[in-house]
Parts: structure tokens; C-alpha cells; sequence
């Protein structure tokens, strides 16, 4: 009988052979759909007992989707499958076939069984009733309905944009400053906010000293759009809700009410729970509402709240706080010198993160893409892609004339972008795949059996037959361990 020992392999060959090296995990950023869907059924039907949850996941459906639910909502009985396909034409039954999936796996309709053998489609109860509230009217008032007497102090949407934009920048100075006690221009930053950013992974404590670093996922974090930050950062705020006595179904309900709020306007936070008003201060630390002082009872919603999940949201706001489209302010040689018109110290503390700078003046910063300094930025998780990507977003209007010019598909030079996707290439000879490593078969016979085995349902990645050693993917590990099991009894 062998002997076979597994365990997790940790080396890296350049001979055609795969790296057993796990790779670094990515930010993943959900969408609303990819967040609900994550979620259990039963959790799903405690969220859409609130009206405001289901008027966003009705906002934010596929047009195809949103088309089949408001054709049945008012339907008592269930719908026939093939009545629900003849809605559309043959030429998109695919198209169909995805958006039956979506309501089915975010538990807006099931599949119910119909007289004489057939599949209907029916909404689900809770999401029925609460939508046709949001749309018609009724059930209980939004918790921040409350009649206001005029605000002597009202503030216009200016003011509530600058003072968004401020606040949301001390958390990202807070990770571009390398865990500061306060943002790169003195701006403080909650522990509360430091919490979300450790236990999303965007940052982590440093082994020698303990201070907050960041992270791979928090360079990938600050090259996303302002929009994408806030949504992904509030997701992980509400992963952490139930550790902080708070309920995460009204919290969310709540997060939507403000997204369906009018820009401007301030509400009431009188009669909201112990709970909410808990919520209210923390969304108030991040910018997405205004309140002058804590017991105050009204508030205003902020644009970074009023655009929380919508796909077809207004611009973000920018630096200075306004809402206009954003200003390219990035110019791109073909020498690789780049030119920053901005006096911000987060774009330039980003460009920093794969630029060499070199020169800074009180509008204009100057740097260059080196091999060494693009590098530095794919250790730090940063994509090729990503500083592509970004540079294209924020270039200056003098380069899309070029483009036009040129009749380039991207605003930067092509050596440029070559040569950035060059650099990522280097890095990348290997392919990682973490695996279990099994040796020390005392026959060949034996190496011979369990090696075909593994090849036989896919689960090999590396076999050495002078050596008798064999590497399986860690799921695999379970199924090839089974057999040697009962190749093992068996007396083989």
C-alpha cells in the first residue's frame, strides 16, 4: 500500500509549468443587483418589506425586466411561461432567458406550477404589495416625511456639494496619506470611517508600528469614480450594521429614501428610531447628508447620497464641489511626461501613485511614466488598465482633439498605452493557481492510478512521474482524496 502526503505548494516555475502561488485578491465592487443576489432568500424578503428597497431594485432592473414586471403587477394569477416569451420577439429570446434569471435569483418572481401541467410566473407577495405602494401611494409614511417649517438657514445645492466633496475627501486623503490622524490638508477623519476602511480590506495594519496601510484593494479603490467609491464603501458600512446593534433592512431602506430625495431640499428627522438617527450621523461623517448640528431636526441630502445607486446619475461632483461633467486636466506626451493642471493634493497624490513627479507648481504638477514607477504601482495592485483608463477619463480637451484628429480610439498616445500594457506584461509570465500537492507513493502503480484518476475529471495542474509527485486544484483535492480512499481498501 503507498503512502501519498498532500498539502499546499508554494513555488513558481518559468518551464511552461503553473505557479502554485494563490494571486492577491481583487476589490470587487458589486452593483445593487450583484449585492441582493449575494443575499439569502429569506433576507431578501425581509428588505422588501420596505417600499423604498423595492422601487430602487425596480429602478435599477434591466429595461426588458422592468417591462415584464409592471405588465403582471396588477395580475392576481399567475402567468403562463410561453405567454411571458410571446411579449417579445424570437430574435431576442436569449436576451429574455437573462432577464427571467435576474427576477428569478433576486427573488422578484418564482416559477409556479399552473393547471393542466403548465409554468407560470408569479411576483413575489411582498415585493408586489410594497411596489405598488411606491408607485400608487399608501401603506406608512417614509420615516423622513415629516412636515418642516421653513429652514431660516436653508443651504442651496452649491453649498451642500462642497460640503459633500469635502467630507468624502478626508476619507480618501486618509488612505492616499498612508493612515494619518488627518486627511493630507488637515481634514480629521472618524474612527468609524478608519473601521469600514479596515474591515473592507482597503486598508490593513502595518506589522512593525500597527498603523493603517493600505491595501491592493485600496489602490484599486481610489481609481474609481466618485460614484463607485461611495456605493462600495457604504456596502461594506452595511456589512457591518448588525455588529452595531443596527437593522440592516431599514438602514438600507433608508440609504434609498435619500436617493429618491429632491437635491436642496432638507427633510425631518424627527420620529426616526434609535437606530436611524445612529445611521443618520455616520452618513453624515461621510457626506451623504448635511445636518448643522447633531439635534437638529432636519437634514439635507447630499449629491453623493442622491446618486447612491442610480445608473443614470448626474456627474459626480468634483474637487471644488461642483456638479458640472468633469474637467479633463491631464495631458500626456508621447516622451511619457505627464502634465496635471490642478492644485488638488488628491489627483496629484494619485498621480502619484504611477507617475515619478517631478516638478510642482501652484497649478500645474509634472511627472513622468517610468518603468520603475509604474511597477511600483502593479505591486500595489494597480492594473495597466486602470492607469489607462484613468489617465482617458481625466484627459484634457486639447487631447480629444487629437483623437478626433487622428481618428484614434483613445486619447492617449498609442506608444504610451503599449508601452504601459508592456510593463504589466512582464510581470505576468506566470499563471497562479493554488493547489494541493500529493508524494511519497511507495509504487508506481500507484502514482499511475491516482494521476489518471486526477486527469480524468480535470483536476490536474502539474505531475512529475520520476518523482512521483502530482499537484490537483484545491477543489479537486476533496474528490481525489475520496478515491484514494477506496483505492486504498480495496487493496490496490
Amino acid at each position: 500500500m503507498s503512502d501519498s502526503k498532500s498539502s499546499k505548494a508554494a513555488s513558481s516555475s518559468s518551464s511552461g509549468t503553473s505557479s502554485l502561488i494563490a494571486k492577491p485578491a481583487n476589490l470587487e465592487c458589486k452593483n445593487l443587483e450583484e449585492y441582493l443576489r449575494s443575499r439569502p432568500p429569506d433576507a431578501l424578503e425581509k428588505l422588501y418589506n420596505y417600499p423604498a428597497i423595492c422601487l430602487a431594485v425596480y429602478r435599477e432592473l434591466p429595461e426588458i425586466a422592468r417591462q415584464f414586471v409592471i405588465r403582471i403587477l396588477f395580475v392576481e394569477q399567475p402567468i403562463p411561461h410561453a405567454v411571458v416569451s410571446s411579449w417579445g420577439s424570437q430574435i431576442y429570446a436569449k436576451e429574455n432567458t437573462a432577464v427571467s434569471k435576474v427576477l428569478t435569483e433576486l427573488g422578484v418572481w418564482r416559477s409556479t406550477g399552473l393547471t393542466g401541467g403548465l409554468e407560470g410566473w408569479e411576483l413575489c407577495s411582498t415585493f408586489k404589495k410594497n411596489l405598488k405602494i411606491a408607485l400608487l401611494g399608501g401603506g406608512r409614511p417614509w420615516s423622513m416625511s415629516n412636515a418642516l417649517d421653513p429652514d431660516q438657514k436653508s443651504r442651496d445645492i452649491e453649498f451642500l456639494d462642497g460640503y459633500a466633496m469635502s467630507r468624502w475627501r478626508c476619507v480618501l486623503h486618509y488612505m492616499v496619506g498612508a493612515g494619518s490622524s488627518k486627511g493630507m490638508e488637515g481634514e480629521g477623519i472618524s474612527p468609524d470611517a478608519v473601521r469600514i476602511l479596515l474591515h473592507a480590506n482597503l486598508m490593513k495594519r502595518d506589522e512593525t508600528d500597527g498603523s493603517p496601510v493600505i491595501t491592493r484593494q485600496g489602490f484599486q479603490f481610489l481609481l474609481l469614480d466618485t460614484q463607485a467609491q461611495v456605493w462600495h464603501f457604504m456596502l461594506q458600512y452595511l456589512d457591518t450594521c448588525e455588529a452595531r446593534g443596527l437593522d440592516l433592512a431599514e438602514c438600507l431602506s433608508m440609504l434609498f429614501q435619500l436617493s429618491f430625495s429632491t437635491l436642496g431640499r432638507d427633510y425631518s428627522s424627527e420620529g426616526l428610531s434609535q437606530g436611524l438617527l445612529t445611521f443618520l450621523q455616520h452618513l453624515r461623517e461621510f457626506g451623504l447628508v448635511y445636518q448643522r448640528k447633531r439635534k437638529e431636526g432636519r437634514f439635507y441630502p447630499t449629491r453623493l447620497a442622491h446618486n447612491i445607486t442610480s445608473r443614470n446619475a448626474v456627474p459626480t461632483i468634483q474637487e471644488d464641489g461642483s456638479a458640472a461633467q468633469d474637467k479633463g486636466y491631464i495631458v500626456v506626451e508621447t516622451n511619457y511626461r505627464v502634465y496635471a493642471y490642478t492644485d488638488s493634493n488628491l489627483q496629484v497624490a494619485l498621480l502619484g501613485l504611477f507617475t515619478e513627479l517631478l516638478y510642482r507648481f501652484p497649478n500645474l504638477v509634472v511627472g513622468v511614466l517610468t518603468r520603475d514607477s509604474v511597477r511600483q504601482a502593479f505591486r500595489g495592485g494597480i492594473t495597466a488598465d486602470q492607469i489607462i483608463s484613468y489617465l482617458e477619463q481625466h484627459a484634457h480637451p486639447t487631447m480629444h482633439n487629437v483623437e478626433q484628429t487622428i481618428n484614434t480610439k483613445s486619447a492617449l498616445p498609442p506608444t504610451v498605452v503599449d508601452q504601459i500594457k508592456l510593463w504589466e506584461n512582464e510581470r505576468n509570465r506566470f499563471t497562479y493557481t493554488e493547489g494541493v500537492v500529493y508524494n511519497q507513493f511507495l509504487s508506481q502503480g500507484d502514482f499511475n492510478t491516482l494521476r489518471d484518476y486526477a486527469q480524468s475529471i480535470g483536476v490536474m495542474i502539474w505531475q512529475n512521474e520520476r518523482t512521483r509527485t502530482m499537484v490537483v486544484t484545491k477543489n479537486g483535492h476533496d474528490d481525489v482524496k475520496k478515491f484514494w480512499k477506496r483505492y486504498s481498501k480495496g487493496g490496490g
